[in-house]
């Protein structure tokens, strides 16, 4: 595969497949299916399939790890929407899943989705130590250390005051570090992983992942809700913390342009063994589109 929508509609494929799976009751099937199917950028995936064409890694087991990214993310945004959370009524243009079913079978959807993704990665062509290191990896990443850590985080700092460094800190954990295990996810796929291509993809990681909860920030504020797919907004109003509210809108945007020139600085440390230079190349537009996006 040689471009991004490629990926994008096999994604979609690997994902129908997974969710068509026999016995589960057809109400909660039906949930799963309208918050993980027909929507999204699918970065995350994307960024599984990039890395791991990167290092040469075969394209069934990245189809597992960038399905089980991709069922994570899905039951993260279904919980987040929640009454008890964020709660939010739309979400990528049509109602969230709370209000499209009711509380509790989304509450079971986004359960549902995040056993899944470990299903997954369990049943697929991935040797027993891959299996293992992404299993841990995805475990981290969504987890207290990561994405629900992060969570937490933002909800007692609410109507509270953060430093930047507090403030990164916690979207390094929110957002950040389910963008981390994609990308390395992918690269764990391969045969042999460089120690300098594992440092060089981490720092890649670290930087996007930022730069994307920041532009997310600005977007809140710029963009109009049809455009978003939810309210914008919605941030300012519930009290939250973000970039521009701390660094002002136009330091925001040189602060994502520098998170972006970072990124793009750590894919030259890969190296020339890289398998291939279109995975390289497929990370490097895949950062262009974090930051450029509108929605």
């Amino acid at each position: 595969m040689s471009n991004l929508a490629d990926f994008q509609a096999r994604i979609e494929t690997v994902l129908a497949e997974h969710l068509a799976k026999a016995d589960i009751p057809e109400r909660l099937r039906a949930a799963m299916q309208y918050s993980t199917l027909g929507g999204g950028k699918r970065i995350r995936a994307l960024l599984v399939y990039a890395a791991g064409t990167a290092t040469g890694a075969a394209m069934n087991r990245l189809d597992a790890v960038a399905a089980a990214i991709e069922c994570v993310h899905a039951y993260s945004l279904i919980h987040d929407d929640l009454p008890a959370m964020d709660d939010d009524d739309l979400r990528r243009g049509r109602p969230t899943n709370h209000i499209q079913f009711d509380e509790a079978t989304a509450i079971l959807a986004g359960d549902a989705l995040q056993t899944l993704a470990f299903e997954i990665v369990a049943e697929s062509a991935l040797n027993d130590h891959q299996a293992r290191q992404v299993s841990l990896l995805l475990a981290r990443s969504a987890g207290a250390t990561g994405m629900v850590g992060g969570q937490m985080i933002d909800i007692l700092a609410t109507e509270k005051q953060l430093s930047q460094p507090e403030l990164e800190n916690m979207h390094r954990c929110k957002t950040g570090a389910l963008i981390n295990a994609a990308v390395i996810g992918g690269a764990l796929c391969a045969e042999t992983l460089s120690d300098e291509a594992h440092s060089a993809l981490g720092k890649y990681a670290a930087n996007l992942g930022l730069a994307f909860q920041v532009v997310d920030d600005i977007l809140d504020i710029e963009s109009t809700t049809e455009q978003l797919g939810k309210p914008n907004g919605s941030d300012t109003a519930a009290g939250k913390v973000t970039f521009p509210q701390l660094l002002g809108l136009a330091e925001s945007k040189q602060f994502a342009q520098k998170l972006y020139q970072d990124a793009m600085e750590s894919l030259g440390l890969i190296g020339d063994n890289n398998e291939s230079p279109l995975g390289v190349s497929l990370l490097s537009d895949i950062a262009e589109r974090v930051v450029t996006r509108t929605h």
